[in-house]
């Protein structure tokens, strides 16, 4: 039985909206994966190095037959083929940033891999979307998208617009 999988999708550098629709339906290309829905696109102001463009952002459901570890190397793997540099810095602009955000409901800590996402519950940018393509869901271990969105700073969330409608649900 496939997993399901939540990903969030942003970009500041080289047309960051047409990267960051490349990149939704380049996780079509994945092996063994169907992209199942994806967000609007957001606009967000950029965390940390100053100064950068805007990010735009999304969030893409998938359903894969690949382990959580496979899937975040193909991620990488995407982020490589749109320029993507990885250099250790983080919160640098960049083409692409694709983060494994969930996999069913499992909690994975790895050198490598932390499910869900360590940082998840504080960004606006990833909360929203993610509100947008399933409002009821439940990060683990049993806490709601609602009550994590509820928590953040209003500073924050007026930080965040929507831009366009979703391409299309699937």
């Amino acid at each position: 039985m496939p997993s399901t999988a939540y990903i969030s999708l942003g970009s500041n550098l080289d047309n960051p909206i047409q990267q960051v629709k490349k990149a939704i339906f380049a996780l079509q290309q994945i092996p063994d994966t169907t992209l199942f829905a994806y967000s609007s696109l957001y606009q967000s102001a950029p965390v940390g190095y100053w100064p950068q463009p805007d990010f735009i952002n999304a969030v893409a459901c998938i359903q894969t037959d690949l382990s959580a570890e496979k899937l975040l190397g193909e991620l990488h793997s995407l982020e490589f083929q749109q320029g993507r540099v990885r250099n250790g810095e983080k919160n640098r602009p960049r083409t692409l940033d694709l983060d494994l955000l969930l996999y069913d409901d499992e909690i994975i800590q790895k050198p490598d891999l932390t499910i869900p996402h360590p940082r998840l519950h504080e960004r606006a940018f990833v909360l929203l979307p993610l509100a947008e393509i399933a409002a009821n869901l439940l990060i683990p271990p049993k806490t709601s998208l609602s009550q994590l969105i509820a928590m953040l700073p209003s500073k924050q969330l007026q930080t965040i617009k929507a831009l366009e409608e979703s391409l299309i649900h699937l």
